[in-house]
């Protein structure tokens, strides 16, 4: 149970008829929660927050006592899960480079027998027959492109299933990098090259995922493809605030528009440095927090980005967070704590958003914009694309604006989707043309 006003959380059991206290704690937003019942279904599994991920711990239902951490103390982001019982049998540690940890010894040792007939390549377990005995798996990486692939256990068999994307004859490379920014904080980024083009002096464009509290991991990337494929080399940075792990995620508090903006600008200068990018081609593209990031990029910190582009990005922060409390009808919940904590605010009338907000700023804009928003979007309202745009026209600015119709934030819609990425790539293309 959480008891959102007071912020408290607590774990209780059933004994002798009566719901009693097993473990209990303070935390404004990230509880601990219910992973589900153990293989066996002797436990209740608890995931509790860490600065590495969620440490998972057994509560054994007939002692009503908490157990060591499970895997000897490794930290989980996703379950796996056993699918005649929805019991979990193991789950999948980080996110960067996923490792699949199972319970089982003997399903353990066979996992790492696959993984390692893949190495150097990126392995996702994507289902399983009852007894364990077939995995079907898709690999990722320079040697086998982006498949699906069929292991048999019985017959020692790895049979090729299909490519993941019919039709895809060219995928283009991904590389790690792992750079600091300006101030020595440890930042992971990926770096998507356009295929048959020499690493050198090439046009960049920024990608920053949305959330802010997601991450890219350097699996196929459908954005970054595309961008790659006209001839673009695409950075995609795990800023601050990233929920790669808890302790880059809470790196991220407070720092919104500030240090999570300059680990984007960070990475363009350690590429530069490398001389992987010619610094004077790089613009920035994004979606959701990554739009709001776009906008900043040209708003709030000028001279990096020759181009940028908004996909349903936030451009006004305390119309935001009134149109969110107005959806959660109190301006004390845990959704205003979130965004206060990421933001460094005290809600929407804190007079340090102006500072943050884009359309605060429109006047130091001295490049082309580009704003895409989806008509129907529940998550950033249209309404935040609106205004933009037309502060940037009365402005005198170079700005273009997108409306897709009958689409949410997501862009879940094929069609959309295409005309989203080809208003992009024109507009990229037209603003600054890949060396």
């Amino acid at each position: 149970m959480y008891r959102q006003r007071e912020q408290k959380w607590i774990v209780r059991a059933l004994k002798d008829g009566h719901l009693e206290p097993v473990a209990k704690g303070k935390t404004a937003v990230d509880p601990p929660y219910i992973v589900g019942f153990s293989g066996d279904g002797s436990s209740l599994i608890i995931g509790f927050p860490s600065p590495d991920g969620a440490i998972w711990r057994p509560l054994n239902l007939a002692t009503r006592s908490l157990g060591a951490p499970l895997a000897s103390g490794e930290t989980f982001d996703e379950t796996i899960e056993d699918r005649r019982t929805g019991r979990i049998v193991g789950g999948v540690d980080g996110m960067l480079a996923p490792r699949q940890v199972f319970f089982d010894p003997t399903m353990q040792r066979h996992w790492d027998t696959v993984t390692a007939a893949y190495a150097g390549e990126r392995v996702e377990l994507v289902s399983h027959s009852d007894d364990f005995s077939k995995f079907v798996i898709r690999v990722f990486g320079p040697r086998h492109g982006d498949e699906y692939v069929l292991i048999d256990w019985k017959t020692v068999d790895a049979i090729p299933i299909g490519d993941v994307y019919a039709g895809l004859s060219t995928i283009a490379p991904v590389r790690r990098l792992d750079f600091k920014a300006s101030d020595g904080f440890a930042l992971t980024a990926f770096l998507t090259l356009p295929p048959g083009k020499a690493a050198k002096s090439l046009s960049l464009i920024v990608l920053p995922h949305g959330g802010p509290a997601s991450t890219d991991t350097g699996d196929f990337d459908w954005w970054a493809q595309a961008l790659a494929s006209r001839g673009y080399a695409v950075l995609q940075v795990n800023y601050r605030g990233s929920d790669t792990t808890p302790k880059l995620r809470d790196a991220g508090y407070g720092e919104w528009g500030r240090k999570m903006q300059t680990d984007l600008s960070d990475g363009v200068r350690y590429l530069a440095s490398l001389g992987i990018i010619d610094p004077r081609r790089v613009c920035i593209d994004g979606a959701s927090y990554g739009g709001y990031a776009a906008l900043a990029g040209v708003t709030l910190q000028t001279g990096v980005y020759r181009c940028a582009v908004s996909d349903a990005g936030i451009s006004d922060l305390s119309k935001f967070l009134y149109w969110t409390n107005r959806r959660q009808d109190s301006s004390k919940n845990w959704v205003q704590r979130y965004w206060d904590r990421y933001l460094g605010v005290t809600g929407p009338d804190d007079p340090a958003l102006e500072a943050l907000s884009p359309i605060d700023h429109v006047d130091a804009v001295t490049v082309p914009v580009l704003l895409i928003h989806g008509r129907d979007d529940t998550v950033v309202p249209y309404a935040q694309s609106e205004a933009m745009a037309k502060a940037l026209a009365r402005a005198g600015k170079v700005v273009r604006f997108v409306t897709l119709k009958h689409e949410d934030h997501w862009l879940s819609h094929s069609a959309t989707r295409e005309e989203m990425l080809d208003a992009t790539v024109q507009f990229l293309e037209a603003n600054d043309p890949p060396n």
